[in-house]
């Protein structure tokens, strides 16, 4: 049994951990995952997180404090040789620093490094940070975006990392029956309902998506999936535009197919962002989308169904999410699932991870 080790900053619900999280569900039979948490700790984390329930066996939590930790390094090389760890998988700059010279420390032959995004290469210190743990740890770079791959190309000399794009289950991620779907949520039959599955932050775009959905008609309906530190401005918002009866704050969703299902449309009105899951993840359920451009979210949209808008515009947003319901009024755009298959299913991303583990990669 072959044992591989992926090493995050948290596990709070979020893009980079769901990818995690699939990758070590969908390992070879030959193959053991597991997932270590730099931050926190197990009950708190499932607790917070039930999705974590499921693979408790195979997390492992380090209860990192805030700051400089220099410590963690040999106690995650204790780690890995105590688990038999062959190959260690990084995301994110954290995790490199940390785990990335553990790896080297343990004598782990094969180290993968995954960047998400590049905001913090736009520092002097964090880009030589960056360059200088990759020139020491020297692990196989991979990009989850040809946007994140060009941005480090472009501020890390001498790196051109691989590309290999996030994937979803489309055996999980699935059209269904729409109306049964509204009813298990407890959302409007009859309206046409506009979707956003994100963490209620500011840079998400919730505000954004709630101003629109103002000059939209009257029988257009707004669902946010998540919660966050944002959700008591955006209700204030909401009962400040009069728009309580049309926007439907969900909280958590944990049966997120089911969310999506239950749509017209979905929409990710982020300011800023890596490449995210949400949009492939409707998409695969056969829900258009319309996008922010801003960060990876092009690379997400179908070009045959969505529509991208620049973002911070709420004019030009709204009138996208008219356009597009006026589409789907008509039985249009076609299906978005194909692009889906095609281009960001999960096991194709699994199958490239575990090729590039192998002795024989370059």
């Amino acid at each position: 049994m072959t044992t591989i080790v992926h090493v995050v900053p948290h596990l709070r619900p979020g893009g980079l951990q769901t990818m995690v999280l699939e990758l070590a569900r969908h390992g070879a039979a030959s193959e053991r995952h597991l997932v270590v948490s730099l931050e926190g700790e197990g009950a708190a984390a499932v607790a917070a997180w039930p999705r974590l329930q499921t693979h408790v066996a195979r997390l492992r939590f380090l209860a990192k404090p805030a700051g400089w930790t220099p410590t963690l390094i040999p106690r995650l090389a204790r780690l890995l040789r105590a688990e038999g760890a062959v190959a260690v998988h990084t995301h994110h700059i954290g995790p490199l620093v940390y785990a990335g010279l553990a790896a080297r420390l343990a004598g782990v032959r094969h180290l993968v490094h995954t960047e998400h995004d590049t905001w913090h290469l736009q520092g002097v210190r964090r880009r030589w940070l960056h360059w200088s743990t990759l020139a020491l740890t020297r692990p196989r770079l991979v990009a989850d975006a040809e946007h994140v791959a060009a941005r480090i190309r472009a501020r890390l000399p001498g790196w051109r990392p691989r590309l290999i794009l996030k994937g979803v289950d489309t055996d999980h991620f699935v059209p269904g029956d729409r109306t049964l779907a509204r009813e298990q949520l407890d959302l409007p039959r009859e309206a046409r309902l506009i979707g956003c599955a994100a963490r209620l932050h500011p840079l998400k775009g919730q505000q954004l998506l709630i101003e629109a959905l103002l000059g939209l008609d009257a029988n257009t309906h707004l669902a946010l999936a998540g919660s966050g530190p944002e959700e008591g401005a955006l209700r204030r918002l909401v009962a400040r535009l009069g728009l309580s009866q049309r926007v439907h704050f969900m909280g958590r969703v944990d049966a997120m197919p089911t969310f999506y299902q239950a749509l017209d449309l979905c929409c990710w009105p982020a300011l800023a962002e890596g490449l995210a899951l949400a949009p492939l993840e409707a998409q695969a359920c056969g829900i258009p989308v319309v996008v922010a451009a801003t960060g990876a979210a092009v690379e997400t949209a179908c070009p045959a169904t969505a529509r991208v808008v620049p973002p911070g515009d709420v004019a030009v947003l709204s009138t996208a999410l008219a356009v597009q319901l006026a589409g789907i009024a008509r039985a249009l755009p076609s299906d978005p699932r194909p692009y889906v298959l095609v281009r960001a299913e999960l096991r194709a991303m699994a199958a490239a991870y575990a090729a590039l583990r192998q002795p024989a990669a370059s």
